[in-house]
């Protein structure tokens, strides 16, 4: 006999799975939240208003909004904003569309944005020889548009450890799993070689947990590792685009890749930035937040101070 539920257990079923359907997005929406500090929330807020003002004066959709119309936007205050403003605008204009579902019209891929945007900066002779850095609001920007994919799982632990264990693209892509050591109070890495070290002597470098789960690097580096079922060799590796991870090591070219690629996601020039930009980002945001030079070199084992100060002019 084939047991058939009836019309009140089936009501029940329905609404355990509404409830549970409930729950899930209101959770969801607490971790989208909690992944932004409030100084970023408020950025986010006052551009996309800005935003959305100027696009209904000049009649013109923001939501969805077309490239054409962000290259206008920014030719439009090309007086008026600085281009590291404009860049924080298109980030901010990028998250909304994302947030919609909707295809990121602020990205440098598409050429009338790049275009304005590039004419801008060489109007304005702010493009400098080196790249620029990614500070901690920019890698919060950058971290909260990533996809829930195992790649934006890879690219928010190689980002969030990156900046904030101030390496060097070859010590990332040189990292091994038995280099690293979890522990109640944080992560311990072992550099068994970098720039500075070579005679191979080695450091350690402390990685401290952070109360923001979706920006602690050492939790999203156990969710990269976990996903990726990760337990020994390469702590960082290429991916295909059918997700597949391969088992050889990334490249210090792989790690300039994906933060170009981030960026240029998140609708910022990616021509502005490499791999060297976390390393610059985590000296520029620790020295802007009073941390002492020797507490700084502490964490990059850079030799001397006279290094540090090319970072924070």
């Amino acid at each position: 006999m084939i047991y058939k539920p009836s019309q009140a257990c089936l009501n029940e079923i329905a609404l355990s799975q509404a409830t549970a359907l409930a729950y899930a997005a209101a959770t969801a929406q607490a971790l989208a939240s909690e992944s932004k500090a409030s100084n970023t929330r408020r950025a986010y807020t006052s551009d996309w208003e800005h935003f959305d003002a100027w696009s209904k004066r000049v009649g013109l959709p923001s939501l969805p909004a077309a490239p054409e119309t962000i290259a206008l936007y920014v030719a439009a205050h090309a007086d008026t904003l600085k281009p590291a403003t404009v860049s924080r605008r298109l980030a901010s204009i990028s998250t909304a569309h994302r947030a919609a579902g909707l295809e990121n019209p602020a990205s440098m891929r598409h050429g009338s944005v790049a275009d304005v945007v590039r004419g801008l900066r060489r109007v304005k002779g702010t493009v400098q020889a080196g790249k620029s850095a990614l500070t901690g609001e920019n890698i919060r920007f950058l971290i909260a548009g990533l996809p829930s994919t195992l790649q934006g799982d890879r690219d928010a632990a190689l980002l969030l450890l990156g900046f904030s264990g101030a390496f060097r693209r070859s010590e990332l892509v040189a990292l091994d799993v038995d280099d690293l050591e979890f522990g109640e109070k944080g992560l311990r890495i072992t550099l068994a070689r970098s720039k500075t070290d070579q005679e191979g002597q080695g450091r350690y470098v402390g990685i401290p947990y952070s109360a923001n789960h979706m920006v602690c690097p050492i939790r999203r580096l156990q969710r990269w590792l976990s996903g990726a079922a990760i337990t020994n060799g390469p702590v960082f590796r290429p991916m295909n685009k059918h997700g597949h991870v391969s088992p050889e090591r990334l490249s210090g070219q792989g790690v300039w890749l994906v933060v170009r690629r981030v960026c240029a996601d998140a609708g910022m020039d990616a021509d502005e930035f490499g791999a060297h930009s976390l390393r610059s980002g985590f000296v520029t945001t620790a020295l802007g937040a009073g941390k002492s030079e020797t507490t700084i070199i502490g964490q990059t084992g850079h030799k001397s101070t006279i290094m540090l100060r090319r970072y924070h002019k």
